[in-house]
């Protein structure tokens, strides 16, 4: 897998972008490819978040910003935008994609790397539809937050119908952990990229060219181009 990752950032990732939410595992890039590595936390905060990762070393946060909005980035100002195993992470990830490519220059490269559930502690979880999604970018995600932690809670963490279930869901809120709030297999992410293109392009030339699809061992690469 991170052989193929490899070759894909070899041929696609060049001149200057970031990188989202490396921590341990940043993606390989040649050596003119200059990357800055934004995160929502510093490391010594994603550290306290993550204490599973206390054996491992974590790259260092350039930049502190929401993964999801990119708000201190101006419009059209990457080269590319590396975002692995972070789509399914995302409360809106229809808003997502719609804000790394305003960030992007033309022609601009939107890599990403999605888990295939099968593969994941995301196993036992409903697929997400669609309809779920282009409400969380039309309403936002306050309506839908909760229920993704007690699914979570209730599939991932184990935890029993009733006051554990109620304190682990209070818990996850309380430090607006990163879950998986969404969840998708192979086919069901290649037929969530091409919905989210076409609701892009209603609103104008603002959609993207899918120069790779394919399935990585444990997860779906893409290479989207603006």
């Amino acid at each position: 897998m991170h052989a193929r990752r490899r070759e894909l950032s070899a041929r696609f990732v060049a001149r200057a972008g970031i990188e989202i939410g490396a921590l341990h595992q940043p993606l390989w890039t040649a050596e003119l490819a200059k990357v800055m590595y934004v995160d929502r936390m510093s490391v010594d905060e994603l550290r306290k978040q993550y204490p599973e990762l206390a054996g491992y070393n974590l790259t260092h946060v350039d930049r502190i910003d929401d993964g999801e909005k990119l708000t201190t980035f101006p419009g059209c100002s990457l080269d590319f935008i590396i975002a692995n195993h972070m789509t399914e992470q995302c409360e809106n990830p229809i808003g997502t994609v719609r804000a790394h490519l305003s960030k992007l220059k033309p022609g601009g490269v939107l890599y990403y790397a999605m888990p295939h559930r099968r593969f994941t502690f995301d196993v036992e979880r409903p697929l997400t539809d669609w309809e779920h999604l282009v409400r969380d970018d039309t309403e936002g995600t306050a309506w839908s937050r909760e229920g993704h932690y007690r699914e979570y809670a209730t599939l991932v963490h184990n935890a029993h119908p009733g006051d554990e279930t109620e304190n682990e869901v209070q818990k996850l809120l309380s430090i607006s952990y990163s879950i998986h709030f969404h969840v998708w297999q192979a086919s069901a992410f290649e037929e969530f990229l091409a919905k989210v293109n076409d609701r892009l392009l209603e609103g104008g030339p603002r959609g993207f060219a899918v120069e790779v699809l394919e399935e990585n061992e444990m997860e779906t690469a893409a290479i989207l181009r603006k």
